[in-house]
């Protein structure tokens, strides 16, 4: 079974937030506090955010932090679920 790394779920989950609600990397930057170059690494999935960061990108995008884990762990949920299904061959 394939690796599934969390952090990749959670910045493709953040970025697809974030890009629904109409704002660029600048705009949750400056709002959230947190530095551009560190919200572009966590959106690309190579760094982990805290949860204090996590809740300020959070509040920034207008979401609660609880429906942004409900929507990273739906998207994990469907991602196991299709690596569980992949038939190994003999």
């Amino acid at each position: 079974m394939k690796t599934i790394l969390i952090r990749k779920v959670m910045g493709e989950t953040l970025r697809e937030t974030r890009m629904c609600a109409g704002m660029t990397l600048r705009e949750v930057s400056t709002a959230s506090m947190v530095s551009l170059g560190y919200l572009s690494e966590i959106e690309r999935g190579h760094k982990e955010a805290s949860s204090e960061v996590l809740c300020a990108i959070a509040r920034a995008l207008d979401i609660s932090l609880s429906d942004l884990m409900i929507s990273i762990s739906a998207k994990l949920a469907t991602l196991e679920n299709a690596h569980a299904r992949v038939p190994v061959a003999a």
